[in-house]
Formats: C-alpha cells, structure tokens, sequence
C-alpha cells in the first residue's frame, strides 16, 4: 500500500482502526462496539499522556475511555503498546491532513496549515518523549517508518507550494523538517513561541510576490 493510500484513509477510519490494532497482531475485523472502545480508549489515551506524561497510568486511561481495565488490556496488553498505537495513529493523522489540504486547499494556504498540524503534533509528543523512545527501541523500524511518512507529507504540501510559485524553491521538506521539527522538541518551547516561531519561518520561506 503507498503513503498516499495509507494517508487518504483519515485517522480513525476503519481501515485505520484494523491496521493499527495492538502491536503487530493479525489484522482481523472487529466488532462495532469494540471499535468504539478501541477509538475512545486511543483518544483518552492520548489526552492522558498529553496532560500526565510518564505518570499516566493504564487506569487512568481506562476510566477517561470510560471503558473497564479488562478491556483497555485486551487490545493493549502492555502500556507500550498502546503508546506505540497512539504515536501511529498520530502520524497517520498528518499524512491524511497533507492529502486533505491538498486536495482541499489553496497552496500556501495548505502549507501553513498542516504545519500547524505538525507542530500541534510535536508539541503532544514531547509529553511522553520515554514512552517513545521505550516504543522506538521495541521496534526499530517505527522511528524509520514514521519520518519518512513525515517527510513524504511534508514534501507534498511543500512542492505544491512550490510549484504554484509562493514558496522558495531552495528549500525541500527535510529542510524545512529540520526548521520545525528542532523548534517542537526545544526544551524552552511553549505553544505561544512555537506558534511565533513557525510564523517565522513561514515568513522565511513565502515566495516574495
């Protein structure tokens, strides 16, 4: 299956939902009321982490899922699973908001809007940054995988940008990943700066009219 193909299914999508259960399980349908559990428990789960970080716990996430312990274990049996279905289901979100912006939206107006989303993205991941690297180290091909899905995002909305002529044409996505991607994991970064930041940087690479 190609990135596009992977990214034009939205985040939470059936399709989505049956690739990305547990960790690495066979792929198999599910019931409707266990998709839903599953949908809301990734969704608490990431709310969890966001607000808590390390100190999450299985049952707090549990009860803002609103779902038992029993079945927060059955699709995640370890707690690092459900990071590592989190963090997928995350980048899967930006690459479909790069083809949706991009079917969807004027150039430069597609471009800052999905790195918008990257940095809203960047900025959640920084609040379980061990979790990751825990997830990374369990599979070290996700931390490979999920860059390039990244990049190849990056460089969809960037080129069209590009090829409409308002954005320069001497910077690629790894450049431009490089920009943002530094500013979201700074240890000083708070939402505001990163948000006058990225405004910046949009200022840097706009085609002067």
């Amino acid at each position: 299956m190609s990135t596009q193909q992977v990214a034009a299914e939205p985040a939470g999508s059936d399709a989505a939902v049956e690739r990305t259960i547990g960790s690495g399980a066979a792929e198999r349908p599910m019931r409707a009321d266990a998709r839903r559990n599953y949908e809301r428990v990734l969704k608490a789960a990431r709310d969890v982490l966001a607000d808590r970080g390390s100190e999450a716990t299985m049952e707090e996430i549990a009860k803002r899922a609103d779902v038992g312990v029993g079945t927060l274990y059955r699709h995640f049996p370890r707690r690092i699973d459900l990071v590592e279905a989190v963090y997928r289901e995350d980048v899967e979100g930006l690459a479909a908001l790069a083809v949706r912006v991009s079917t969807e939206t004027e150039p430069w107006d597609a471009l800052v809007e999905w790195l918008h989303g990257f940095v809203r993205y960047g900025r959640s991941k920084r609040a379980f940054l061990t979790e990751l690297h825990e997830a990374f180290e369990k599979s070290p091909d996700l931390a490979l995988r999920s860059r390039e899905r990244i990049g190849e995002a990056a460089e969809l909305v960037l080129t069209r940008a590009q090829q409409a002529g308002v954005a320069r044409e001497d910077i690629d996505g790894s450049d431009l990943m490089q920009l943002v991607g530094g500013m979201c994991m700074a240890r000083t970064a708070t939402p505001d700066r990163n948000e006058r930041l990225l405004d910046l940087v949009l200022d840097g690479i706009r085609r002067p009219r």
